[in-house]
């Protein structure tokens, strides 16, 4: 064994071809490594085309717990002779490239170990069906990987039957493919790699999986019956999971589904559909991308004016217009906060990984229930279509759903005047009722035009601005029922902080802890939710600068913090990354290094020593 291997600390990166049926493979892989006891953080970097493209599958390997995309490539699989030249640069000094020698090629590379293995020869001595061969020899290139930095081989086994376990006559040749690639490895390479895998516990007691995944068990342990959409990527795959789940979960004792998944004309006709369910009575919501924000805004207006409860799970994506449908950003903070023309402003909701993605989408249906308002579940592709290792979902099975100001039958007989936008209690939201409650009271006009607390119409102006005003204090409440940020201080007497949200946050911690090893206190606020609560307000306080890091050009949480939270602009310093693709910690790290270094004023700041791990 190398005096200098290194265990459970690297990085896997596939190359390949849009359409030719690696993903199942290098899945297994990833989920491979995750049964060893080994934190996993796999990304799929994929083109908006159906076919022929060349698309990337990043495995990083931590026992330590880092979570985030890291740049150096430790074990290239290049399987795309178009990006050989990309490919092998990205490998780090010392790293390795397995490609398919079937057509021998030499490398310009003399400080890497490069393992030709003959995969498109292989498989045509052993399947004689095209298909078969090409899908296969995804299959053998991993057997040769997992021989070389020792995954488990029981375990890809294993993995393998249950994958197939409803195609039964294909779990044998892929075991067989498997084996191919072992036996190539041990035949013909006298050593292993110089990174390694071996089982550990720390991935132990989690579970493997996508924010669009564990969204849509939210919704369905939240009560949601309608789900109404448009396919857009990169939220699709959530209403396919909503779909899926509420066939096993949603289905009275005859078997008949009880849920509602309505795809749509376009994105206008599904926030339409998921508002009238919303008013109706139903637990309902839509999920898109930017461009379906900008087509849905008109509806969004109407359900903030008339108050109607409205859940969307927006998985954001690479922007403006068309942009990049299949990269990441978060880059539609200022069209949701303020979404829809007049004066609006929305509550949304920022989850940091698939677990959040879970919670917070419960939260959402009472949110919006109780406040009687849109409510935006901002995702981005990072979280949604990537699987990401998370503690097990867990669910309160005593958790009442909150309905908010819902007026009974009963209630309604007892109260002598039923006025539909009448702030009784003073917090701003009315009482409503939902149609059918009783044969003759509580009916009421839902406008989208201004309107008296009757809901009859108006067009006085005192009485709309007052209507305005209303709407607007109950959006201020908001803020008390609002998830409060998750804060970690190094040091209470550092004076520099850094500010995040939602997939930047295991970039943004590995970061911290690398500066804090260079004496760089900075203390960490990840903000969940919008609006912004007190603890956000007193966290700023505290320091003299902060770090605004986000993935999007504009800085757009540092604009909604200035505009909203009354920041002075000068305290919040922009942290930008923009690119599409997952953050890592290195640009983090380097990006505060420089402010550091070209701020001497900010560098004074960060010379407070650290006090507290």
């Amino acid at each position: 064994m190398p005096s200098d291997c290194t265990f459970n600390e690297f990085v896997l990166k596939f190359s390949n071809v849009n359409g030719s049926g690696s993903a199942s493979a290098n899945l297994l892989c990833a989920k491979a490594l995750f049964r060893m006891g080994l934190p996993v953080t796999p990304k799929n970097i994929f083109p908006s085309n159906i076919q022929g493209m060349p698309t990337w599958y990043e495995i990083r390997v931590s026992e330590a717990g880092h979570l985030a995309r890291r740049d150096g490539i430790d074990v290239m699989v290049a399987m795309n002779p178009q990006t050989y030249a990309k490919d092998i640069a990205a490998v780090v000094p010392g790293g390795a490239v397995i490609y398919d020698s079937t057509w021998p090629r030499t490398f310009d590379r003399k400080d890497i170990e490069v393992l030709g293995i003959p995969l498109a020869r292989l498989c045509a001595e052993h399947w004689t069906d095209l298909r078969q061969r090409q899908l296969f020899k995804n299959i053998v290139y991993l057997g040769a990987l997992a021989r070389q930095i020792e995954i488990d081989g029981e375990i890809l086994e294993t993995l393998i039957a249950e994958q197939f376990k409803n195609k039964p006559a294909l779990i044998e040749p892929n075991i067989k493919a498997i084996e191919i690639g072992r036996a190539y490895a041990r035949d013909h390479f006298t050593t292993r790699l110089k990174v390694r895998a071996r089982k550990a516990t720390t991935a132990v007691g989690k579970i493997l999986i996508s924010g669009n995944e564990a969204a849509a068990l939210g919704a369905i342990y939240a009560g949601a019956t309608v789900a109404a959409w448009y396919p857009i990527t990169p939220s699709t795959s959530l209403i396919e999971a909503f779909a899926r789940f509420a066939g096993r979960l949603r289905k009275d004792p005859r078997g008949k589904l009880r849920a509602a998944i309505v795809q749509a004309e376009d994105e206008l006709a599904a926030v339409g559909m998921t508002v009238g369910a919303s008013w109706n009575g139903a637990r309902a919501f839509t999920a898109t991308s930017g461009p379906g924000i900008s087509l849905m805004s008109e509806f969004v207006g109407l359900a903030y004016y008339s108050e109607i409860p409205l859940v969307i799970f927006n998985i954001q994506r690479g922007g403006p217009s068309t942009g990049m449908p299949t990269r990441t950003q978060q880059s539609d903070i200022l069209a949701c906060a303020y979404a829809s023309h007049g004066d609006t402003r929305h509550v949304m909701l920022f989850p940091g990984d698939p677990g959040e993605c879970f919670e917070l989408a419960a939260d959402a249906f009472d949110l919006a229930e109780r406040l009687q308002t849109p409510v935006f579940v901002m995702s981005d592709l990072d979280i949604g279509m990537n699987d990401w290792v998370v503690d097990a979902l867990s669910w309160d099975d005593d958790r009442q759903f909150d309905r908010g100001k819902v007026l009974s039958a009963a209630d309604l007989d007892e109260i002598g005047d039923f006025a539909r936008y009448r702030d009784v209690d003073g917090d701003g939201i009315a009482w409503r009722t939902i149609p059918g409650t009783h044969p003759t009271k509580g009916a009421f006009f839902t406008r989208g035009t201004s309107h008296t607390e009757t809901g009859a119409y108006t067009e006085d102006g005192t009485i709309n601005a007052q209507n305005l005003d209303r709407i607007a204090r109950k959006i201020e409440f908001a803020s008390a029922l609002m998830p409060a940020p998750a804060i970690h201080n190094v040091s209470e007497k550092s004076r520099l902080g850094i500010i995040n949200f939602g997939a930047t946050d295991p970039a943004v911690r590995e970061a911290l802890k690398a500066l804090a090893g260079q004496g760089h206190g900075i203390n960490h606020l990840r903000i969940k939710a919008f609006p912004f609560g007190p603890e956000i307000l007193a966290f700023v306080e505290r320091h003299d600068y902060l770090f605004v890091v986000e993935q999007n050009r504009d800085a757009q949480m540092r604009h909604l913090l200035i505009a909203e939270a009354a920041i002075p602009a000068h305290k919040l310093i922009p942290v930008l990354s923009y690119d599409g693709m997952p953050l890592t910690a290195d640009f983090v790290r380097t990006a505060i290094l420089r402010i550091l270094s070209d701020d001497q004023r900010i560098a004074a700041t960060s010379a407070t020593p650290i006090t507290a791990a």
